[in-house]
């Protein structure tokens, strides 16, 4: 009896982590899941990472593809770059361009009331602009582990999200934010996605040592650009909101990109 009911809790257990695997792929990407599935969305937040390394590990093998059929490396950056607004629905994307717009009204009190305006302004566009050729030209001039770095950026930039989430206040009564937070209290949610990204890195040093550097720069860089970007946001807006979590996506992809190209030329040097 006592065998039949642990397997029953363990049969129960992986379905309900299937559940949330799924509805955690359904939110962050717009991938195709059954309707008729059923889905679990409490706690999602927890796997970001996880979606971000399966991200950063598709946009690596259409990267491939196209090397593989000889497109250049500006040409098929650019594809890389576009492909990653649309598997995400442009969730993050719109965030970044939403904060910016919040961020340049000096009175304080007005951001919140700005960001949830619809209308993107100039501020936003230039954000949104900004973010695209920064990581467009990082992958550009990067010629090598470029999978590497984009599963590392995806993975980081959703790892910071979890941060933010769980560090500081979220400053909306509801939205697609309010969710997260409610459903993540503990730092202890920090680790999985931070193991899973710090085993990448060593699976990069492993298969390059010779590229100790950049790996070494994946999890140094990473974690501290994800962590830097929500303090930062927090300290200008006194918390954080859905917008800003996806600012936070957005900014640590690009930067983390950009530090990593920058490792890359000096190694080679």
């Amino acid at each position: 009896m006592s065998d039949r009911l642990f397997s029953w809790f363990r049969v129960r257990f992986w379905v309900r982590q299937t559940q949330v695997a799924l509805a955690a792929i359904a939110f962050y990407t717009c991938l195709p899941i059954p309707p008729t599935w059923k889905l679990d969305f409490n706690g999602i937040a927890r796997l970001a990472p996880f979606v971000g390394l399966f991200i950063g590990g598709l946009l690596g093998a259409i990267d491939g593809i196209l090397g593989g059929l000889g497109v250049p490396d500006l040409t098929r950056s650019v594809v890389v770059v576009l492909a990653g607004i649309a598997v995400t629905g442009g969730l993050h994307f719109d965030g970044v361009m939403d904060t910016a717009d919040g961020l340049a009204v000096p009175d304080p009190q007005r951001r919140l009331a700005v960001m949830q305006d619809s209308v993107v302004g100039a501020f936003g566009v230039m954000a949104g602009i900004a973010i695209v050729l920064l990581k467009t030209a990082a992958l550009a001039d990067l010629s090598v582990d470029r999978t590497f770095a984009l599963m590392a950026a995806f993975g980081w930039g959703r790892w910071g999200q979890v941060v933010a989430i769980v560090r500081y206040p979220y400053l909306k009564p509801s939205g697609k934010g309010a969710i997260h937070h409610a459903s993540i209290r503990s730092a202890i949610d920090l680790i999985p996605g931070g193991l899973a990204l710090l085993g990448l890195s060593l699976l990069q040093l492993l298969l390059n040592p010779d590229r100790w550097l950049f790996g070494i720069g994946m999890v140094l860089g990473g974690s501290a650009i994800a962590i830097l970007t929500g303090a930062w946001l927090n300290a200008k807006l006194g918390g954080h909101t859905g917008d800003t979590y996806g600012a936070v996506v957005e900014w640590t992809e690009a930067g983390l990109l950009c530090l990593l190209t920058a490792l890359a030329a000096a190694s080679s040097g």
